[in-house]
């Protein structure tokens, strides 16, 4: 599918931002007054820029709004409910710290349950399409949500916690890896299934079924060489996971942490490309592009 540049950026960080907001959320010990302050207004400059940003892929951004109203069957209008009502939680919370200084517990508690709720609710827009097997795995939330929690752990300064779940989130990602390269072939979804011509024997393209570009061509097929693929692999790992590590491990400096913030946000941006750049749309076996 095409890596539309907007969903890259929300992708990326709306889930760091919600991951910050989850630990701020639950930190029995939370910051207050202007440290307190500097942390929420990282974690919603994330939060709220990668909201807008996504709308900028709509066809009306200005009918955003009417995507809140399908929460009882679909994700994405779940996902817009979350993070509006997470958003508010987190809000109030954040007065009642930076403002009054007192932790209201209950009011992080169920801000951060809303936060996490949200990422899940993003990784299931993707997981629960059968038209692309590469995303349709339990894998997809558990990646969704471990990248968020790392990011969060790393941004909010949980040293020994972010390097835990970096470490998960590293396992998770090659897990999803291996597995997407075989999800396709694995689904049993071939040129013959997208034809309805399978049972007449095996079925080859001759030609392309339309002679011009249309908008499911523009859409739905992006075809991504694997070598540049498993190059872009490496990088996005070694950005993401290993150079954030290595930081992490080495006596702390706050030149080591910016590095280490800066390189994760560039490989979780290089991962989520791949994610929307490998993803085989079964509406390519009917072109004859898969």
């Amino acid at each position: 599918m095409h890596p539309a540049p907007s969903v890259i950026v929300f992708s990326t960080l709306s889930g760091l931002g919600f991951g910050l907001l989850f630990w701020l959320g639950i930190d029995p010990t939370p910051p207050t007054g202007l440290t307190a302050f500097v942390f929420f207004a990282i974690a919603y400059a994330l939060s709220v820029g990668g909201l807008i940003s996504s709308t900028f892929h709509l066809g009306h951004p200005e009918r955003a709004w009417r995507a809140l109203s399908q929460w009882r069957s679909s994700w994405l209008s779940r996902e817009g409910v979350s993070a509006v009502l997470a958003l508010l939680f987190m809000g109030l919370y954040a007065i009642s710290l930076i403002f009054l200084e007192m932790n209201a517990t209950a009011l992080g508690l169920i801000g951060a349950a809303l936060s996490l709720f949200t990422v899940f609710t993003t990784s299931m827009i993707y997981a629960q399409l059968d038209t692309v097997p590469r995303w349709k795995t339990p894998l997809t939330p558990a990646l969704y949500l471990s990248f968020s929690l790392a990011g969060g752990a790393l941004l909010s300064g949980r040293v020994n916690m972010a390097i835990l779940l970096l470490v998960i989130a590293a396992i998770f990602q090659f897990i999803w890896w291996q597995r997407g390269d075989a999800a396709l072939s694995d689904s049993g979804t071939d040129l013959g299934t997208a034809t309805g011509l399978g049972e007449r024997g095996t079925v080859r393209s001759m030609a392309h079924p339309h002679t011009a570009p249309n908008y499911l061509v523009k859409e739905f097929i992006y075809v991504i060489g694997r070598k540049h693929a498993q190059k872009l692999r490496r990088i996005a790992f070694g950005l993401t996971f290993v150079l954030p590590i290595i930081c992490l491990l080495l006596p702390f400096s706050h030149v080591l942490a910016i590095i280490a913030v800066l390189s994760h946000v560039a490989g979780v941006a290089t991962s989520r490309w791949l994610f929307f750049a490998e993803a085989e749309h079964v509406v390519g076996l009917y072109y004859g592009m898969r």
